[in-house]
């Protein structure tokens, strides 16, 4: 069955890539949107990442264009929006992918780490959100899609102190912007991923155990389901949020976590 809900919308999609093998949740986010019918602005900092990921769709017969940029920079921010609204003519979609994880608690972390969680996973949504609003309001639409963690929520058992208070404050700033912008058109929500299979854990949370195959095997058991998510969990509830399927959705931190928000501990 053909999926043609987003066809015709434009989706810039920051953080695009994956840093591994495998299936990050903005790589297939992006690879969604596409499937739905979107044409996509990948942008990555890693060139070769966002080139893969455009690859992938038009591979798939999809449109998209790949765009290197650094999202904790502003000038690259917005050389990105203004290089996906020139080429377009509008931009839909907004999605903002981009996270990083830095163990340690207060006393613990760095200062330089401590800055850097809150360029990479809170500046980066203020400055995507800075130069595509405007565009977003003059065209009197738009949905802004911010990938968020069941960690602003609950204490995961991980001593990332920076990543829960920075991840927090990306849903807060998602329900502010929702009302702030409701009565314009534009929609803005946050997905909350829980503990999912996607190729950042072997990189920055598979230090916390004794090798990989411990920390798949300890965050299997945790989740209700028995298995974690991956990134096609997000990027399904993505495309939804996307689509005129959830026109009166907004304002909402939506855990994507196989009901481990739900439990009681």
């Amino acid at each position: 069955m053909k999926d043609d809900r987003l066809a015709g919308r434009v989706v810039l999609v920051f953080g695009a890539g994956s840093v591994g093998p495998g299936w990050g949740n903005g790589k297939a986010a992006a690879v969604a949107y596409a499937r739905a019918g979107a044409r996509v602005i990948a942008v990555d900092i890693v060139a070769a990442a966002a080139a893969e990921t455009a690859a992938l769709i038009r591979g798939e017969g999809g449109i998209a264009d790949e765009i290197t940029a650094d999202v904790t920079k502003a000038s690259d921010v917005a050389r990105s929006v203004a290089a996906a609204f020139a080429s377009c003519g509008r931009i839909d979609i907004l999605h903002n992918n981009v996270g990083a994880t830095h163990m340690g608690g207060p006393v613990e972390l760095s200062e330089a780490d401590w800055k850097d969680s809150v360029d990479l996973n809170l500046s980066s949504v203020y400055l995507a959100c800075k130069y595509v609003l405007p565009i977003m309001e003059a065209q009197g639409r738009g949905v802004i899609t911010n990938i968020s963690s069941l960690a602003s929520i609950r204490y995961v058992s991980y001593p990332y102190f920076a990543y829960y208070a920075t991840k927090a404050a990306v849903n807060q700033a998602s329900v502010a912007l929702a009302l702030q912008y409701a009565a314009k058109g534009i929609r803005v929500n946050a997905i909350l991923p829980g503990l999912m299979d996607t190729p950042l854990i072997y990189q920055q949370i598979s230090g916390q155990y004794a090798d990989a195959d411990a920390m798949v095997a300890a965050r299997n058991a945790a989740c209700p389901m028995g298995r974690m998510g991956t990134g096609w969990d997000v990027a399904h509830a993505a495309v939804f949020l996307a689509s005129d399927q959830a026109q009166y959705i907004t304002g909402v931190c939506l855990p994507v976590d196989g009901g481990l928000s739900a439990r009681v501990l």
